[in-house]
């Protein structure tokens, strides 16, 4: 079938999912395949359980004529994705990446125009070959502004995904230490995150860039249009007022929202919080609704979260973790203002040759400090000399926890998402 056909089938029925569990009356069901699983084998049982279309790319058993064939499901889902982005010549469609930070700017971002303006974002962290599809198909005929994240583990995957989300304006929140096995070391971090910006100097698009960071001015150098923020020197400017608790920022040029005091977690989320003033700012939102719109987002799925459970303050922040997040997020934690403090640190993913240094790198980052007590949690963890607490699993670890009974007590639990670390307080 033409894409065209199927995107018409699509009008009609504007609804695709790719999981047979979560298929509502009237959706299109794209059978998806992997190493471990064949969606295709599905098809009939998509459309008993109501879907309109089955998409495949393997001949069905039996035919119907709403099983539909053809090439690749995947490649498929993202043509028509492209194709529905194509209808959209005049929408901004702002495009996320970055080691740390994306998805809490992701939803700063959108809290801020969506304040003003019919905004679609990423839900949840659907940031990959299928939930960038996914997430475009999700837009609607009145979107104002959409804002797709983009998760990426090797070269060539961001520029694959600009080709169908085609976004005209770009961040690249950092480059920092993550998923250097995929990447192949720091030099091609900045190099797979710069296809993004790659791709804005090429179609000439807008780039926000951090102006602190002295890679980013590299990296965005020829892009026609560049919005900065940083601490000095940037379109938008500002500092931490404070980080002893929740983070409080204080806007010192470019916006007159004066102090923001947000419900996030560390100062490394100062510029997240300027992101979002400053792309708010770009797109004329009014400041009384930026600083509205950020100090009421509250932070979920164990991304900088404050929790005060009885007498004890725990930093929540496990959703992912690499050397550049950790070192920051320990600092921050070393230095805020409280005394019982205690560490629940889980092993770093995807760091390859260089796991082992990593993770001894960052042991010696902890003992610069004094702490009530440290546990360390699976990965490479297990394989590096350290004095402290340590558990082969989550689960291990939340026996421990248990039984420690701490009261008065300053907590952070972090960790790569593999390791739940977020289960020790379950």
């Amino acid at each position: 079938m033409e894409i065209a056909a199927l995107y018409k089938l699509y009008q009609q029925h504007p609804s695709i999912q790719t999981d047979t569990r979560q298929l509502k009356q009237g959706d299109i069901f794209f059978a998806l395949k992997g190493p471990n699983f064949n969606a295709n084998l599905f098809a009939p049982q998509a459309l008993q359980n109501g879907a309109a279309y089955a998409i495949v790319d393997e001949a069905p058993e039996y035919p119907d004529e709403r099983i539909i064939q053809v090439g690749d499901t995947l490649a498929t889902l993202q043509e028509l994705a492209g194709y529905h982005r194509r209808q959209f010549e005049k929408t901004p469609f702002i495009a996320i990446t970055g080691s740390n930070g994306k998805t809490t700017s992701k939803e700063l971002v959108h809290a801020v125009l969506s304040s003003t303006y019919r905004t679609y974002t990423t839900e949840g962290n659907l940031n990959n070959h299928i939930g960038i599809p996914l997430t475009l198909l999700r837009v609607k005929p009145d979107a104002a502004i959409a804002i797709i994240e983009m998760g990426a583990n090797h070269q060539k995957e961001i520029e694959g995904y600009c080709k169908y989300t085609r976004p005209t304006h770009g961040i690249i929140t950092n480059c920092g230490k993550a998923h250097l096995e995929g990447f192949g070391g720091v030099e091609g971090i900045k190099k797979g995150k710069g296809e993004l910006f790659d791709y804005l100097r090429a179609h000439h698009g807008t780039a926000f860039a951090m102006w602190d960071y002295d890679y980013l001015r590299e990296m965005s150098a020829g892009i026609p249009e560049v919005i900065t923020y940083g601490t000095h020197s940037a379109t938008v400017t500002g500092k931490v007022k404070s980080s002893s608790g929740l983070l409080e920022v204080e806007l010192t040029g470019g916006a007159g929202t004066g102090t923001i005091k947000t419900q996030l977690v560390g100062e490394y989320n100062l510029p997240n919080i300027l992101l979002a003033v400053t792309v708010g700012k770009y797109f004329q939102v009014p400041e009384d609704k930026i600083k509205q719109a950020l100090e009421a987002y509250t932070p979920s799925n164990s991304r900088s979260q404050l929790i005060e459970k009885g007498s004890n303050r725990i930093i929540l922040d496990a959703y992912n973790a690499n050397p550049t997040s950790m070192k920051a997020a320990v600092e921050n934690f070393a230095n805020m203002e409280g005394t019982n403090k205690v560490l629940l640190l889980g092993g770093m993913m995807e760091l390859g040759k260089e796991s082992l240094q990593e993770h001894q790198a960052l042991i010696e980052l902890i003992k610069k400090y004094h702490w009530k007590d440290v546990a360390l949690v699976g990965g490479d963890f297990n394989k590096v000399q350290h004095p402290f607490i340590n558990f082969s699993n989550s689960n291990e670890a939340r026996e421990w926890y248990l039984q420690q009974h701490y009261s008065n007590s300053n907590i952070l639990i972090k960790g790569s998402r593999s390791t739940k670390m977020e289960k020790v307080l379950e």
